[in-house]
């Protein structure tokens, strides 16, 4: 009772620093001096300051007819409070602050997310968890491109038409926010991008240099005029050319000697692109995450979903309800590591910390030195890995220790299914040899469907082979390959 007219007024509920300095006031005895002293000791935590505090507390409240027990579990109470409290003004500001965040997302969420998102354009660690909240509120966020992103993250109608957040060009990694203001400058005040050449022959070459380009062709924002990745990463230095050359002409104030009037090189002159075929799936994915810093696209292990269900691999996002249920002594997860760090102990043998990613999230495991040891080559692979662990909840996050470290593949490989690779020309041959030599022998079966003479030939390879998820990908890229089917 000798608290209510201090905390009616929130509800019972201790929120301000001043609501701490009236209850050891009121209750203990304190002048306004020594209580101020009191919140200062409880936010610093310091354990004799605050045994002393603590003891002054209970013997004062003592003194005015309140049970000792009684007036410990209230000095408990204010410590846990005081830890972090602010004082009355600062706290309703942030309670305002707090309401009106909490309304523009849960009423216009696409717009409260891409602005989040802008805020922190160059943290790619805080985008990634951006972008789980937008799949776990059901908004899509559409891939970065030339001819739609600014520079910021901005909101537009996605392919259901929907609400949907389009990615930054400036959160790309190494492309710089001015350099892409001034893309989506160009490109509002002359209209789209109608191809490569014509990108590059408007873009101030002063602006953007070969790394950029390469970093946004790594990230898919040149999809629209390229759709092979490949090809354009190799083409930055031609582009660069093409792109110097156009503004010599740009600012030379002559007329085109083949009558071009637009100011930049004739368009009949356009060198040629370099023939190249595009990465393979697990390559474009890894360099989709170097450039942006996570998987958006697609992620590795999505051609694995079939596979981790008969290994019975825990999802990464699901891993914390499983362990709050139960203690399981099997326990695997699966994913691409996209982050380590090593350290060293007070012993001097070395330990890491690594991020591992699934389709649903990340994780961070821990490898003690005898497994870290075991496993260091097949961590610098890229490869996708299977790990068996030992986990526990501390407070609401998994604490996740490796027992040992596999490559996917490798555990799955052998009992793959059979495939029927459907071939509309034969250019794919060898490169499909040479992918299935590559794979190494194994259990799975591979027929061939070509059509010869309008008719459709079935050809049985001889032998077995470790068909993986990833080879099978890597199949399905070909050119020349209609399909891959699973049988």
């Amino acid at each position: 009772p000798m608290l209510e007219d201090i905390l009616k007024e929130t509800a019972g509920v201790i929120i301000y620093q001043e609501q701490v300095m009236e209850i050891a006031r009121v209750l203990s005895g304190y002048t306004l001096g020594e209580a101020d002293l009191l919140r200062r000791a409880m936010g610093k935590k310091k354990k004799d300051e605050m045994a002393a505090q603590r003891e002054t507390f209970i013997a004062g409240a003592v003194e005015r007819g309140v049970a000792k027990g009684k007036a410990g579990r209230i000095f408990d109470l204010v410590d846990k409070f005081a830890g972090y409290g602010f004082n009355k003004s600062h706290a309703t500001a942030y309670a305002l602050v707090a309401y009106q965040t909490a309304w523009f997302k849960t009423n216009h969420p696409v717009e409260f997310f891409a602005a989040s998102m802008s805020l922190e354009l160059g943290n790619t660690d805080k985008i990634g968890v951006f972008r789980q909240a937008l799949v776990d509120s059901g908004i899509a966020l559409l891939p970065p491109d030339v001819n739609h992103s600014g520079a910021a993250f901005t909101v537009e109608a996605g392919p259901d038409g929907k609400g949907a957040v389009r990615y930054a060009l400036g959160a790309i990694r190494n492309v710089g926010a001015q350099a892409m203001q001034a893309l989506a400058d160009e490109r509002a005040a002359n209209g789209r991008f109608v191809d490569l050449f014509d990108f590059v022959g408007r873009v101030d070459p002063r602006v953007i240099n070969k790394r950029q380009l390469e970093n946004l062709a790594a990230a898919g924002a040149f999809d629209g005029l390229e759709p092979n990745r490949a090809r354009v990463f190799e083409a930055a230095e031609v582009l660069m050319r093409h792109a110097n050359a156009a503004l010599i002409e740009k600012t030379s104030n002559q007329v085109n000697l083949f009558g071009g009037d637009d100011g930049g090189p004739p368009r009949g002159l356009a060198p040629d692109l370099p023939e190249v075929d595009d990465w393979a799936p697990m390559e474009r994915l890894q360099r989709e995450h170097d450039a942006i810093g996570f998987y958006l696209s697609a992620h590795p292990l999505e051609s694995y979903a079939t596979h981790l269900k008969q290994l019975r691999v825990t999802p990464i996002a699901s891993l914390a309800e499983r362990l709050a249920r139960e203690a399981p002594p099997d326990l695997k997860l699966a994913g691409v590591m996209v982050g380590k760090q090593e350290r060293r102990s007070a012993k001097g043998s070395r330990f890491a910390f690594i991020e591992l990613s699934d389709p649903t999230g990340t994780v961070e495991v821990t490898l003690f030195s005898e497994v870290l040891s075991a496993s260091r080559e097949l961590l610098e692979s890229g490869v996708p890995l299977l790990v068996s662990v030992n986990a526990q909840l501390e407070g609401d996050a998994p604490r996740v220790t490796a027992r040992s470290v596999q490559a996917l593949d490798a555990v799955i490989g052998n009992g793959a299914a059979d495939l029927e690779v459907h071939l509309v020309e034969p250019g794919s041959l060898d490169r499909l040899r040479a992918t299935l030599d590559e794979a190494g022998a194994g259990h799975g079966r591979v027929r061939l469907v070509l059509e010869i003479e309008g008719r459709e030939v079935e050809v049985a390879l001889a032998g077995g082979y470790a068909i993986s998820p990833a080879v099978r990908m890597a199949i399905e890229a070909f050119p020349g390959v209609s399909g891959v089917l699973q049988v």
